[in-house]
């Protein structure tokens, strides 16, 4: 009997979680997987896309060619050049007399507009990071904290419970107290659960996210409007007429009225162009799913911490709208669920408790752990009815 009752306060002591706190949950993720993509490929493809407009205008040089006159010597064939892209202006004739200008200056302004591109898309991140991170570090840390500290005080109970057994030789007193717990609630721990319910009635990291990825939508938007009006316009423009003749060349008569000139760059400004479309097409499924993530609750964390005598917010009810901070707080420990290591515990737990329900009436990790330990949960029935007897 001592040697079961050893091999029990052994496989109770292993079950007990290390106390590990402070620095060993400093790698508290604090940007869910989807949003931490998102905000990757969002700021990261402009900056991309941009280092490759330079790279083709250093390695190629000027990215116009104009067919100056043939009698241009090489400085004034460079000074054509040089004037036609600070200009680029396109000069049509609509009829006699008549000089239509248009300009290209979305070729001369596409790094840059990539650039302040990715700076837009990097505000909705500066906002979560100051907005909404210190408060949600320090909810983690307290509710993560508190799950593991729930989850071993009841296997301390369960040692507890194992000591009085070992004291008293009458059985009946173990099966009273666990009864009379039971009645009087004595293993619930509500700290957490008013926690959280209290999380339940709070919206500003809701907020938070919400405004994050609406933000995202509505600047992905205005990429959209960006491109479809002003690089749509001069996406198949190759050659542009050209004029010179200004300032002091404007009574030359040896320089020709217009000059023809060639977009080199064309083909960067054509795949950069599609690039973006198609990057920013693909992000917005993903943002609009992290939205969704907020209508509905992850039951699935929730039922596993059923088994805690102090987490039963799915058995009495308590979860209403899905659209509040718990919710969030929730989709965030499920991504720091590494961190969470009464979770691996209890899940096993629930996969065993499954196979046992007929058997046994099993609610929490104290009934299990308490039949692990050699002792029935509850009285059996051959006793009780043998008590009910002699006792009529």
């Amino acid at each position: 009997m001592s040697l079961a009752h050893t091999a029990a306060e052994y496989m109770l002591s292993d079950a007990l979680l290390p106390d590990r706190r402070g620095p060993c949950l400093k790698g508290l993720r604090l940007e869910l997987p989807l949003d931490r993509i998102v905000k990757f490929v969002a700021v990261g493809s402009p900056l991309l896309l941009m280092s490759l407009a330079f790279a083709q205008e250093f390695s190629s040089g000027s990215p116009i060619s104009c067919f100056s006159p043939s009698n241009f010597s090489i400085r004034q064939a460079a000074y054509v050049d040089s004037s036609c892209w600070d200009s680029l202006l396109h000069h049509k004739q609509d009829g006699p007399g008549q000089d239509k200008m248009k300009s290209l200056w979305p070729h001369k302004a596409l790094p840059y507009s990539l650039l302040a591109l990715a700076l837009l898309m990097y505000l909705p991140v500066l906002l979560w990071q100051y907005a909404a991170v210190p408060a949600l570090s320090s909810d983690l840390l307290f509710i993560i904290s508190e799950l593991d500290k729930s989850y071993n005080r009841s296997i301390r109970l369960v040692q507890h419970m194992l000591k009085i057994r070992q004291k008293s030789s009458d059985p009946y007193v173990l099966w009273d107290e666990l009864e009379k717990a039971r009645k009087e609630r004595y293993f619930e721990f509500p700290l957490l659960e008013r926690y959280l319910a209290c999380k339940q009635r709070s919206h500003s990291l809701v907020a938070t996210y919400l405004l994050r990825n609406s933000l995202l939508l509505i600047f992905t938007s205005a990429t959209y409007l960006y491109l479809g009006h002003f690089h749509l316009d001069v996406f198949f423009q190759e050659e542009f007429s050209c004029s010179i003749k200004t300032g002091l060349l404007s009574d030359e008569t040896h320089v020709p009225n217009l000059i023809t000139c060639r977009l080199t760059s064309l083909s960067i400004f054509q795949i950069v162009s599609l690039s973006s479309i198609a990057i920013y097409t693909i992000l917005v499924p993903v943002i609009i799913y992290n939205l969704t993530r907020l209508c509905r609750w992850d039951k699935r964390l929730l039922s596993v911490y059923e088994m805690l005598p102090a987490f039963d917010l799915l058995s009495r009810k308590m979860l209403g709208c899905p659209i509040n901070d718990l919710n969030v707080i929730l989709l965030f420990l499920r991504a720091n669920i590494s961190e969470l290591i009464s979770f691996s515990w209890l899940s096993v737990l629930c996969v065993l408790k499954d196979t046992t329900t007929q058997k046994h009436n099993i609610d929490t990790v104290v009934d299990f752990m308490t039949l692990l330990a050699g002792l029935e949960p509850s009285k059996p029935k051959h006793l009780t009815n043998s008590a009910c007897d002699e006792h009529p």
